[in-house]
């Protein structure tokens, strides 16, 4: 089925957050890159600041259903855990999508709209809650160790991994993220 001028919009905007930032990008970009005029992606989405919101909201439910989905089918919260690092490492490599939108945005926060940092925010809530039971489970069936509560555990764990993101991108080098957040993994193991 052919994507929707909105979904069109859409996947554009999150490549071009992903490249360069909210401020990095025009609704002229899109335009051109979609071959529609910029009055479309108004008529879908009114300013930027809504066009980013949804764009937000929308990634955010992809990752609450991939996270659910690896949840439901990998039960060892160690190969959970692997998983989950893997992905990313596997979008960095392949340059699929070398950066989460969220981090990228999250690096602007004090120039976000509110009704988009409130999305962004609520990104990073809900990664913190997954990896926090991924953790409580880990721990609870003595597979992991934790030097600190699950819920700090889970800080340690977000910004090892979207430092390692912002790591790999600055110095080019796809393999950095692996390096620094693999040995967390081992840290952590029982």
């Amino acid at each position: 089925m052919e994507p929707t001028t909105s979904e069109k919009i859409l996947d554009k905007a999150q490549a071009l957050v992903i490249a360069g930032g909210y401020n990095g990008f025009s609704y002229a970009d899109i335009a051109d890159a979609i071959g529609i005029r910029k009055a479309s992606i108004h008529h879908h989405f009114p300013t930027k600041a809504e066009l980013v919101a949804v764009l937000v909201e929308r990634y955010t439910r992809q990752a609450e259903t991939g996270l659910k989905s690896l949840s439901e089918r990998v039960p060892d919260p160690v190969d959970r855990l692997r998983t989950y690092l893997g992905y990313w490492q596997a979008c960095i490599l392949d340059a699929s999508q070398p950066f989460c939108v969220c981090a990228m945005l999250a690096g602007e926060m004090q120039m976000l709209p509110e009704s988009v940092a409130v999305h962004v925010r609520a990104h990073f809530r809900n990664l913190a809650c997954w990896l926090t039971s991924v953790l409580k489970d880990g721990a609870a069936r003595g597979r992991f160790r934790l030097d600190n509560s699950p819920e700090e555990e889970a800080q340690i764990l977000m910004a090892a991994v979207h430092g390692a993101m912002l790591s790999a991108r600055t110095l080019g080098d796809p393999h950095i993220f692996s390096a620094v957040v693999s040995p967390q993994v081992e840290r952590l193991r029982a």
